[in-house]
């Protein structure tokens, strides 16, 4: 087989994409745990559905998913509102708005109708922003187009410490 520069470029690009999002999950779920151990809210990453279809050796199984995959996080705050939402991250400057599957945004907007805090949380360039669902959904009235950079979304900026404070904003926008 022949060296493909173009497929080894696209090849390290995914495994790359693929650790910044698991980083980015676990300083979310750092963000849970403080909540949690605070008393403000209780989070947890959803599952994703999956089905083993076989299992081998040393730990290894072969499997499948078994339906699209549902916002990232779902929980209670502590006001015993219910909150949903799903992380995205990009090293570019820009998160395009169809970066959310359909079942993602029927389910996102579903929950808001309800009443349940929605929204996307998003880590993009070295920030982290919390976006309620109905801006981001309606990204094209708010922005112009459907697409985000760090300086339209910079009043949902939300702290880091090491963990994404989802529900703490910089500049003090309300979680609802």
């Amino acid at each position: 087989m022949a060296y493909n520069q173009l497929t080894a470029k696209r090849q390290h690009q995914n495994a790359v994409n693929n650790a910044q999002g698991h980083l980015f999950e676990s300083a979310i779920l750092a963000g849970c745990n403080t909540y949690r151990e605070n008393g403000r809210a209780e989070i947890n990453k959803t599952p994703e559905p999956f089905r083993v279809l076989n299992k081998g050796i040393d730990g290894m199984f072969m499997g499948r998913f078994t339906a699209h995959a549902q916002p990232d996080f779902q929980g209670t705050l502590e006001d015993g509102r219910s909150i949903v939402f799903e992380a995205k991250t990009t090293t570019s400057d820009r998160m395009k708005r169809d970066v959310l599957t359909a079942e993602q945004q029927n389910a996102l907007e579903s929950h808001m109708s309800l009443g349940a805090v929605a929204a996307v949380c998003v880590g993009l360039e070295d920030n982290f922003f919390f976006i309620p669902w109905k801006v981001w959904r309606d990204m094209k009235e708010h922005f112009g187009r459907k697409y985000i950079t760090a300086i339209d979304v910079e009043e949902y900026q939300v702290k880091f410490n090491g963990a994404v404070m989802f529900l703490d904003y910089i500049k003090g926008v309300n979680a609802k």
